[in-house]
């Protein structure tokens, strides 16, 4: 549940203390929220399958989200739009992730 409540924190501290990025920030930052998040629901996942493991949940989430934005930033300065890949693929892998989350959220309701 530590993802959850990660998430929770991090929204309300987006809503009191609103901070605005930039425009041309905005690709780097738009790819390493989607990596974060991609990081949150696998956490949320895996808390799920009891398989929830903080040190992967942390460098997963800081590694994914950094390594995001860089290479956007290295696409930016070669003219190619690699973030577009990279929206594609943690964009994917959210869904899945959620996927997974409801089926095992479902399951465990039908057990109890």
């Amino acid at each position: 549940m530590v993802p959850l409540f990660g998430l929770i924190v991090g929204l309300i501290i987006g809503i009191f203390l609103p901070y605005h990025i930039p425009r041309e920030y905005s690709n780097y930052a738009a790819v390493a929220i989607l990596a974060a998040l991609d990081s949150v629901l696998g956490g949320l996942s895996a808390s799920l399958d009891g398989k929830f493991n903080i040190k992967i949940f942390l460098t997963g989430f800081f590694g994914n989200s950094i390594l995001a934005a860089f290479l956007a930033y290295i696409g930016d300065k070669l003219g190619i739009q690699i973030h577009l890949a990279a929206i594609f693929a943690f964009g994917n892998r959210i869904f899945i992730n959620f996927g997974n989350i409801r089926r095992k959220a479902l399951k465990l309701k039908d057990h109890n």
